[in-house]
Formats: structure tokens, sequence, C-alpha cells
């Protein structure tokens, strides 16, 4: 259950965000993530920078407080965001088990800036083959056995 939203929070994720463009370093992205009342990780967009696409401030963020809890989930967490996440981001915080995310800017804003999402929320509407970059499944039994015998393992840690 999400705690009360804490703005002092956001206000540090848009000052970490405003100050990535200031320095020069990157676009103007920037995340905390939030246990029990304190910061325990923090990201900016790293894009460039790094030559990372995925280098995004939500993603650099959870990164930081996964690595910093020692722990792949982030359950009892919340993300504090500058602008509402992209898909890739949203989608992380879910398989990170965030429990609310709290943002500034709306995508629309984003849009403004030159960053449109609204591409890939209709690409990820369609059926993978009629997609702009179409997927396409090869090998599905040979593929099967690394899922059987993940099933069959009694060391693996269920996620």
């Amino acid at each position: 259950m999400p705690g009360t939203a804490n703005p002092e929070f956001l206000r540090r994720a848009i000052a970490l965000a405003t100050e990535n463009v200031t320095s020069g370093r990157g676009g103007p992205f920037g995340a905390v993530v939030v246990r029990a009342g304190r910061i325990v990780g923090e990201g900016v967009n790293t894009v460039t920078a790094s030559h990372d696409p995925t280098a995004h401030g939500e993603i650099n963020a959870m990164r930081a407080a996964a690595k910093a809890l020692g722990t792949f989930t982030l359950a009892g967490c919340e993300l504090y965001t500058s602008c509402e996440p992209c898909p890739m981001c949203l989608a992380a915080a879910y398989w990170a088990r965030l429990e609310a995310i709290y943002y500034g800017a709306a995508a629309v804003d984003a849009a403004r800036a030159g960053f449109d999402d609204a591409f890939l929320y209709n690409e990820l509407r369609k059926d993978p083959a009629a997609r702009t970059m179409p997927a396409t499944q090869l090998l599905a039994d040979e593929a099967w056995a690394s899922l059987a015998q993940w099933i069959a393992s009694p060391s693996k840690v269920e996620y």
C-alpha cells in the first residue's frame, strides 16, 4: 500500500533533472526511489553520456536503489520522477514491484519538448508481426527447453 506522497521527494527528482540539463550531462529527467521515508536511490538520464538507450532517469534510480538495498525487488518503495514514465520505465517499475509512482510533468509535456512516447504506446497495441519493427518467433521448441529447465530447477530464485 503506497504511503502519502511527499512533494519534497518530487522536488528532488525535478532538481536532478534540471541540474542534468544545465550541466550538459543529459536529458531533462530525474528520479528518486524512496523507502520508509528516505531516498534509497537517485538517477538522471544518462542515455547520451553512457551510450546506453536504457539509461533513463527512472531506470538509473531503480538500479541504484536495488544495489543500495541489495535486492532485485523494490517492493515497499515508491518512485518519484520528474516526468511521467515512458513505456520502458513504467514496465520496469512494475517488474521492480514498486508500490507507487509520483510524477511531475505529464507525457504530453514531454512530447512538447521532443520526447513523444505516443508512437511506442501505439506500437505495443499492434500484433508483433505488424509493428514497425516486426518480431518473428523462431525455434520455439528449442527455446522452450530453457523455460522447462527453469521450472524443474530446485535452486531457482523466483521473481
